[in-house]
């Protein structure tokens, strides 16, 4: 049985890091390098790097009075060039843990070229729900343990109803997460990153209902996102969720050996995590 993982996440908008919280208020936390290095000094067991740029370019230099400066840019290399998939490539270089890309990948051959520099799995959003049919051909393509489907979710706050949404939370998809979770899982899903696009960036813990409603009615692991405000919300998305994988943002942006201090919380509540 594999041990339950910790997995930070990173969001990359206009050429930087940023905080994200209900997927509408962005906030500058550094550049797309620093942090990577950081994690894996930290031993976090894997690293989801997803692209929100709403275009597709990443303008470095440009961007950097509009939601960053010059200081958070000192370590991108001059000959980085503004493609997500030259991110990839370094932050690769960077990375000694496995490696998950996602945003805006709409074709087998975005795919390919993430997972020839560099990226280990891909998690794929918006066009798994407009062509189911591309996870099947995504699942064959590159293997089951390549293609993690990520679910969007909000609830409705009359009925407290669960909706999954897509392009970049904006839009609703008209499905349950659970109906969408065994459809994804039906057609060669690996693993679901499952978040709760209320609960993002609140910091008032995870969904646990939502997380619960899905884990039990998948086999596939079930990776929870969407609200850690402290680490024993962590050991709630484990132990109360019955997730695989519990991954956050902003909680490990701001203080020192916060992935080691983490796994420290978990180990103490008996989760056998990797020290």
């Amino acid at each position: 049985m594999l041990k339950p993982r910790l997995i930070p996440v990173l969001l990359l908008k206009n050429g930087i890091l940023v905080r994200s919280k209900t997927f509408s208020f962005h906030q500058h936390t550094g550049d797309p390098l620093g942090q990577v290095e950081r994690y894996t000094a930290w031993k976090a067991d894997e690293l989801i790097y997803l692209d929100i740029n709403r275009d597709d370019t990443h303008d470095f230099r440009e961007t950097m009075s509009v939601i960053g400066t010059t200081s958070s840019h000192k370590n991108i290399p001059a000959t980085m060039t503004n493609d997500v998939v030259s991110v990839i490539r370094y932050v690769s270089e960077k990375c000694m843990i496995p490696l998950t890309v996602g945003g805006k990948i709409r074709t087998i051959d975005d795919i390919r070229v993430r997972l020839k520099n560099g990226a280990d799995k891909v998690s794929i959003n918006t066009q798994a729900i407009d062509d189911p049919f591309f996870i099947e051909k995504a699942a064959k393509s590159f293997g089951n343990q390549c293609i993690v489907v990520c679910i969007d979710v909000k609830r409705d706050p009359q009925t407290g109803a669960c909706e999954v949404y897509k392009h970049f939370g904006r839009d609703p998809a008209g499905m349950t997460p659970v109906a969408w979770a065994k459809e994804a899982e039906r057609r060669g899903a690996g693993e679901i990153l499952l978040q709760s696009i209320d609960r993002d960036g609140t910091g008032t813990g995870y969904d646990i209902d939502l997380i619960r409603q899905v884990t039990e009615q998948v086999s596939i692991p079930v990776i929870a996102l969407g609200g850690v405000g402290k680490f024993a919300d962590l050991v709630a998305g484990l132990c109360e969720g019955g997730a695989s994988a519990v991954a956050a943002a902003n909680i490990f942006h701001f203080s020192e050996q916060s992935v080691i201090k983490a796994k420290q919380e978990m180990r103490a509540a008996g989760i056998d995590v990797r020290l």
